[in-house]
């Protein structure tokens, strides 16, 4: 039976016939192809005609350079655009108008640079050098970056201005409170609890958070935005002072006799006996330290970590009762009946330094937020801001009616002074500047004298314990506008709290460290180097680091006979013979032109005693 061909098989062959190339769709991202190229007849594309540029004639003079086996593309700049990229297009089509990353401001970048570009890198290994290059480089990203998010930071710093040339001092908390929005104006309260005066009192970090404590035993913190109380208790003991450890969860209570901790809910979990007749307290929250100053004479440390007494140093100064902290450095400034401050840190037993401040005993001492300037006052009712950068002399004075028993420094540079029933604020040029002492800025009349003066973190706001309560005033352009939220978040959650706990904890800054200057831990202490590879030496007897003498190699055929081994030695000693006197004379030259004088125009009759 016979069968009908398939199609394609057994039949005859088709005639090829010229397919038409299948046009591919254009997107609609695609440029649309020009009307030359879209009426091109199909086909392979042809090549273009190369012409060949005429070479400039050789000079028969100059030498032909030697041609390299390895040819170089000419590096072309960063900033340069590429020709052969496109612009970047977005998938409506449309360009970019502002192409490549956003351009940071050139005077934001310098303020968070942390780097001195006017030290050059050291002439170090090739590949330490590249670390410094590489560490340099992302340090410099860091500053670009930040000076880019402080576009982000939409407050701006308070201030207050007279109308006409009036003088702020003589505007009133009233006037302030009345001028100012409904929420700024909730900041401003007095707590009248004469009963149990006077007060001390203490911000948290975050700024959220307020402890107070009487002279009679009354204790209590509360949220003191929104009037919450946390908790209150009478500890039936004076209580000296009272500070927040590193969260408001913790509280620190120096009473009559003893240290005590409690939690916010007033419930007593530590009472640290070693810590007696304690009269002030200190915390140093990277250190997670609590510092305590003592009537028997001794600076206490306590790591509130472990719960471990860190070191005891006696000041031999008799009573303390004057302490502050410098918060760039943490080191403790203790302030003497015979009118010097002392500086401390627990890795010393001696004091760092001593400041002859006063003719009479130091009544107070306060540290700014930069930890470049002091400010002290004595019995001698002088105040003075002393520059803490290495000088240590007085900057400006001012002779007071009173002496200031309370200053306090706020976040912006403020420099607030209690006397008697009055609080004297003075205000500088900027963060960075001293405070100008000739024009009060601020001044305010209590209903009591003043025991506690704090400035709050992040708010125009300065607490004062008196006599008579708490009072909250209100100083326009004290607070820095903007908070770190991954640092002190005034909004943080529970869970957000626990969370920087953890962290804050592993990145614990050991007891140690603490110094006058933080920048010398990372340079290197060349004299203990030197010391302890001299000690290293007599201990071993010989220097393990010293060049090994020079030998040198065998050679073939014959070339390595005694006669010449002792030559090549030799040839090397007399080299580094003749290195070592070309140096020593290098030396002596320079040493010469330093000591010689500048030639003078006319002989004078005592240079027969020059030598």
């Amino acid at each position: 039976m016979e069968t009908a061909p398939k199609p394609g098989r057994g039949g005859p062959p088709k005639e090829d016939k010229p397919q038409a190339k299948r046009k591919k769709p254009r997107r609609y991202w695609e440029e649309e192809a020009t009307p030359a190229a879209a009426g091109a007849s199909p086909g392979p594309p042809r090549k273009k005609a190369r012409t060949r540029e005429p070479r400039p004639p050789r000079s028969k003079s100059a030498h032909p350079a030697k041609k390299s086996r390895l040819r170089q593309k000419p590096r072309a700049p960063k900033d340069a655009p590429d020709p052969k990229r496109r612009p970047q297009r977005t998938l409506s089509g449309a360009q970019d108008p502002f192409p490549g990353p956003a351009p940071a401001p050139v005077e934001g970048a310098r303020k968070f640079c942390r780097i001195d570009k006017s030290r050059t890198l050291p002439h170090s290994k090739p590949k330490t050098r590249s670390k410094l290059e590489t560490a340099e480089a992302q340090e410099e990203e860091a500053s670009v970056r930040a000076a880019r998010a402080e576009l982000l930071l939409t407050e701006e710093p308070g201030f207050l201005e007279g109308e006409d040339g009036e003088d702020t001092a003589k505007i009133l908390q009233t006037d302030i409170v009345g001028a100012v929005d409904i929420a700024s104006a909730a900041k401003h309260f007095d707590l009248n609890l004469r009963q149990f005066g006077p007060y001390r009192l203490n911000y948290s970090r975050t700024g959220r958070h307020l402890a107070l404590g009487g002279r009679r035993g009354h204790v209590a913190a509360l949220d003191w935005v929104t009037k919450k109380l946390m908790c209150e208790i009478n500890v039936m003991e004076a209580v000296q002072d009272i500070h927040f450890l590193h969260s408001e969860a913790l509280l620190a209570v120096a009473q009559n006799r003893w240290l005590y901790i409690y939690d916010n809910q007033g419930i007593e979990l530590h009472c640290i006996r070693r810590c007696d007749r304690v009269t002030r307290l200190e915390f140093l929250p990277f250190h997670f330290l609590l510092a305590t100053c003592s009537e028997t004479g001794f600076l206490t440390y306590l790591d509130v970590s472990v719960g471990k007494i860190v070191t005891a140093l006696n000041a031999r100064a008799g009573r303390l009762s004057v302490m502050a902290q410098n918060p760039y450095n943490a080191v403790i400034h203790l302030g003497h009946s015979n009118g010097t401050v002392s500086l401390w840190s627990p890795a010393v037993k001696e004091p760092l330094a001593k400041i002859l401040c006063h003719r009479g005993a130091v009544r107070a001492v306060a540290v700014d937020s930069t930890g470049t300037y002091m400010a002290t006052s004595g019995l001698d009712h002088q105040l003075k801001i002393f520059d803490l950068r290495g000088t240590f002399q007085p900057l400006s004075a001012r002779t007071l009616p009173q002496g200031a028993g309370h200053v306090a420094f706020s976040q912006r540079g403020l420099l607030a002074a209690g006397m008697g029933d009055v609080v004297n604020i003075w205000a500088g040029q900027g963060k960075a500047s001293s405070p100008s002492l000739e024009q009060p800025y601020l001044t305010h009349r209590l209903s009591g004298r003043v025991h506690g003066l704090q400035f709050c973190p992040f708010e125009d706001v300065l607490g004062v314990g008196h006599s008579g309560g708490i009072t909250s005033m209100l100083v326009p352009g004290s607070a820095e506008p903007n908070f770190d939220g991954l640092e002190n978040n005034p909004y943080r959650s529970r869970k957000q709290r626990q969370e920087w706990e953890v962290k804050a904890l592993l990145e614990k800054v050991p007891a140690e460290l603490i110094c006058l200057d933080p920048r010398a831990l990372a340079e290197v202490d060349v004299v203990s180097l030197e010391q302890q590879k001299k000690e290293r030496i007599e201990r071993l007897g010989y220097d393990p680091d010293a060049k090994a003498p020079f030998q040198p190699k065998a050679k073939q055929k014959g070339r390595s006979s005694t006669a010449s081994l002792v030559k090549r030695k030799k040839k090397v000693m007399d080299q580094e013979h003749r290195d070592k006197v070309r140096q020593s004379l290098e030396q002596q030259q320079q040493q010469k032109q330093e000591t010689t004088k500048p030639p003078r125009a006319r002989p004078s009759a005592l240079d027969r005693f020059v030598r």
